[in-house]
């Protein structure tokens, strides 16, 4: 596209032309990595979400892992958020699909938050691994899984992708890692802290985790951590 506006006699480059087409959701046919890939021999489990209604924080936590394209190739993402509240609890970004980066953003989110009561995934190797499943299990928690091919089972983890990627990742063209994860980061602490919710009556996901987690749990002292 950058050759043909050039030979039209239009000075751009190819940064611009990149940003310009996905602002517009105009992307090019290419490969794209699959995040969701399973393994053999790992044990999958049920959905367990199907017709229970998750009206408190720390009921339920998704985790899903996205892509960022780079200038020049990709980085993942892997983010767990609390399903009632829609805020990002932990995140991480990773140059390989290897489930460690996957567990230290469980670690961290458990450390911050307590442990959540379901931990919903994909059946992806990552979260299939004994690593994440063994971290689960030891802290008590019941381990779901989306039906295989069922991407709308942990629709408000896509929901969150869609918006980082059209409120952020999309305007840019980050060369490197650093240039990615501070992106990032700037986005998601405008999301938690300041980004009206439909869903949460226009208030920002960290306002309405930390009000319900005190209505919850009344009397209790805890630190509170963004």
């Amino acid at each position: 596209m950058t050759w043909h506006l050039r030979n039209e006699g239009h000075l751009v480059n190819e940064k611009r032309i990149r940003r310009l087409m996905r602002v517009m959701g105009l992307m090019p046919i290419y490969q794209k990595p699959n995040t969701s890939k399973a393994a053999k021999g790992h044990k999958t489990y049920p959905y367990l979400l199907r017709g229970l209604r998750v009206g408190r924080p720390n009921q339920v936590w998704a985790a899903d892992i996205t892509y960022l394209p780079m200038r020049k190739g990709f980085l993942y993402l892997v983010a767990i958020i609390d399903w009632h509240t829609r805020k990002v609890l932990a995140w991480r970004i990773s140059n390989t699909l290897e489930a460690d980066f996957c567990v230290e953003a469980l670690n961290e989110a458990i450390h911050k938050f307590g442990p959540p009561e379901i931990m919903n995934t994909d059946q992806g190797s990552q979260f299939t691994s004994f690593a994440w499943t063994d971290r689960l299990r030891r802290s008590g928690v019941r381990i779901s899984m989306d039906g295989k091919g069922r991407f709308r089972d942990n629709i408000f983890v896509e929901r969150l992708w869609r918006s980082l990627k059209y409120e952020c990742v999309y305007l840019h063209a980050w060369e490197t890692g650093s240039e990615a994860k501070a992106g990032v980061g700037r986005w998601i602490e405008f999301y938690n802290r300041k980004r009206p919710h439909s869903a949460l009556g226009g208030k920002p996901p960290a306002m309405v985790y930390w009000l319900r987690k005190d209505e919850t749990q009344p009397g209790q002292q805890r630190q509170r951590v963004a």
